[in-house]
């Protein structure tokens, strides 16, 4: 039998987290201990899940590494990865590290309920990616709510409370009626395994019914306009690595969802549905970035343009061109690196200052001159600057957009635009200019945030100048998915029009 990679990748940061549970009191040592297991856990996790893509065979669309083993009778522990998932699974094994770094002296209250609320975290985040069973996947998709309302409600800020309910209440309200869809999927289909349902034509009638079930529930882990307003709030109150795994982790699951089940099991619905889908992007990127425009706080700015960025992703997937679906797949990645990055220079400075608010900061370029190089870095990779991963997949996505609908495409443009007025205000203001008196003695970058940010800085470039390695991956899963989603498309629409054809014959 072969090493199942998978499974140790996904669960060895619940080893870890039982470990720590294990460390009696309360004292130096304790937190100490925590946190380098925490840290440890998460490299090897890192470590071990670049096997993954020494191993993978980026030529091929099937699912790699598969584990499959007999659980509830109804559902299985089915595990894989293809060129769509396995993306997702690294940039999660990758921040996790740098999370538990983040929060190395900012987190001084209950230290190792902590470390093991991020390390549970991050077992049921790379368990959603690998699951190839709809009901295992359920289980990895809901119970990450728990311990990111853990973590929100716990060490967030002074309307934590407020935010994490809000948090949690949105997204399991969403996902109940994906339950029922699975249900519903499950007696039609016999199976919940997700290879075999990939391949089973749903009847057109229901596969509305269930997209939309699923549409609930992945618009809101988006988030979509106008679902988003839970994510501004569990920003500002979430602690910095909080907001990290957010931006870069959690968002995306509702892409990875349309891409793994929207699109290639409820085509025709897909397909239907593409202009709903065009308007709410369209409206999400003008109007989130009109918003982030607005804010006061640092954090909001970055969450409304995380919800605008969001905007491109669904814009190209459902574009449903090869261009489109591999740029918003990019695009996920890009926005995982830079948003992570950017609330992690939020961080930088509230834990000097201990204040979000934009007005408090000005000319930090006097004080913080590497910081500022890598602030703006990572504003002008947000803003979608060439050369950086930012451009990359916003570029690609209103490519393939442009090619399904010419008008979306023109009007998305107008967020590129917006977003640069809100990122160059926002850096303006806190970077340039006189040196406010109360930030004389503010000290730079040190060598721990150095560690930290990297990494970070690298990717952001490399990805922008050689995206090949993130693109190559994909390739052949997006091609296989595309190619079904035409097949079945075009089946449908010639079936309906032979019953057109022979209702119209039998009315003569």
């Amino acid at each position: 039998m072969a090493w199942p990679i998978l499974s140790v990748v996904t669960f060895l940061p619940i080893l870890g987290a039982l470990f720590i549970a294990l460390v009696r009191g309360n004292d130096a040592l304790a937190k100490g201990t925590a946190r380098w297991v925490a840290l440890w856990s998460t490299l090897v996790t890192f470590a071990i899940s670049l096997v993954l893509v020494w191993r993978f065979d980026a030529s091929s669309a099937e699912f790699q590494f598969v584990e499959k083993h007999n659980w509830l009778g109804v559902a299985s522990y089915h595990m894989g990865v293809d060129g769509i998932s396995l993306p997702f699974v690294i940039l999660t094994t990758a921040l996790m590290p740098l999370c538990i770094l983040a929060s190395w002296t900012s987190i001084q209250k209950r230290v190792k309920e902590y470390m093991i609320a991020f390390l549970v975290l991050e077992t049921l985040m790379v368990g959603t990616f690998s699951a190839l069973d709809l009901v295992l996947f359920y289980l990895f998709f809901e119970g990450g709510l728990i311990p990111m309302f853990l973590i929100i409600g716990v060490w967030g800020g002074p309307r934590r409370v407020y935010a994490s309910f809000k948090f949690f209440l949105y997204t399991l309200a969403g996902s109940v009626l994906m339950l029922l869809a699975i249900m519903a999927m499950y007696w039609q289909a016999g199976t919940t395994d997700i290879p075999t349902l990939l391949r089973h034509g749903f009847p057109v009638e229901m596969q509305k019914w269930a997209w939309l079930a699923f549409f609930a529930s992945f618009a809101v882990k988006m988030p979509m306009w106008p679902v988003h307003t839970w994510l501004p709030d569990a920003h500002v109150e979430a602690p910095t690595a909080g907001s990290v795994i957010l931006a870069a982790i959690l968002l995306k699951m509702g892409g990875y969802g349309f891409l793994r089940f929207s699109l290639p099991m409820f085509p025709m619905a897909s397909h239907d549905f593409a202009p709903l889908i065009f308007t709410l992007s369209v409206v999400a990127i003008i109007y989130t970035s009109l918003v982030a425009l607005m804010q006061e706080d640092v954090k909001k700015l970055i969450a409304y343009s995380s919800v605008a960025h969001m905007g491109f992703v669904t814009m190209g997937i459902f574009a449903a061109t090869t261009q489109g679906v591999a740029g918003g797949i990019f695009q996920m990645i890009s926005h995982g690196i830079v948003s992570g990055a950017l609330f992690l220079c939020v961080g930088v400075v509230y834990d000097r200052m201990h204040t979000r608010e934009i007005a408090a900061y000005g000319g930090l370029v006097n004080r913080m001159p590497i910081y500022a190089f890598v602030f703006m870095l990572f504003t002008m990779a947000n803003v979608g600057l060439p050369g950086t991963s930012g451009f990359v997949g916003e570029f690609l996505a209103l490519i393939g957009t442009f090619k399904a609908n010419i008008a979306v495409a023109a009007l998305a443009t107008l967020g590129v635009i917006l977003s640069a007025c809100y990122a160059l205000w926002l850096y303006r203001k806190m970077v340039f200019g006189t040196l406010k008196p109360e930030l004389a003695g503010i000290r730079d970058i040190g060598w721990r945030e150095g560690v930290i940010f990297a990494p970070l800085v690298v990717l952001t470039i490399l990805f922008g100048v050689a995206p090949k390695p993130v693109l190559d991956m994909s390739s052949a899963s997006v091609a296989q998915l595309l190619e079904g989603y035409n097949k079945a498309i075009a089946g449908t629409k010639t079936a309906q029009a032979a019953a057109a054809a022979k209702a119209a014959g039998s009315v003569r």
